[in-house]
């Protein structure tokens, strides 16, 4: 039998690890940076479905769409992250979500801070993107608000990991 656990979606946030970062081997520096904001509950590389992403960025594919006319945003995201490695954290702390988008930085690596993950490792610009016709590639990703944590840790994590939402002991595990 499983007990419904009573989540307090303010103190969880999802990290995506975007492939340009497992790609480039630096997910144990980015993931070094995220745990000092948020305490890492979980952490894990994965191989998303087109299902996964196209949920993942369902706002690129709907009401944020018109802000990209340079992109054909269904293809690129088929190509940038379907059948290809992705890290998947979750992060716990009072406030998880904002207090990580900043650490995160301007979502174009040339206008993030040089401390902000983004600004750290970043390679790619809002302006090469639009240029080559793709999307940005600028590291990592996490969940804008509570509501975001709840949705993205249904598509990333689902029923079956809702035991990883337990706030973690002093020793950090769940």
């Amino acid at each position: 039998m499983t007990t419904a656990i009573d989540v307090d979606w303010t103190c969880w946030t999802v990290v995506l690890l975007k492939p340009d970062c497992v790609d480039r081997g630096i997910v144990d520096p980015v993931l070094t940076w995220v745990g000092t904001e948020v305490t890492l509950v979980d952490h894990r590389v994965v191989s998303p479905t087109e299902q996964q992403i196209f949920a993942h960025y369902d706002d690129l594919l709907t009401t944020r769409r018109a802000h990209f006319t340079w992109v054909d945003i269904p293809a690129d995201l088929r190509r940038t992250y379907v059948g290809r490695r992705v890290g998947i954290a979750l992060g716990y702390a009072p406030n998880a979500a904002p207090r990580l988008r900043d650490l995160l930085g301007h979502y174009d690596p040339t206008h993030a801070g040089l401390f902000t993950i983004r600004g750290r490792f970043g390679q790619d610009s809002l302006l090469q993107a639009q240029s080559e016709y793709r999307l940005i590639a600028n590291v990592i990703h996490s969940s804008d608000d509570p509501a975001g944590a709840e949705r993205e840790f249904a598509i990333w994590y689902g029923p079956a990991h809702r035991q990883l939402l337990h706030p973690p002991t002093q020793g950090g595990q769940p």
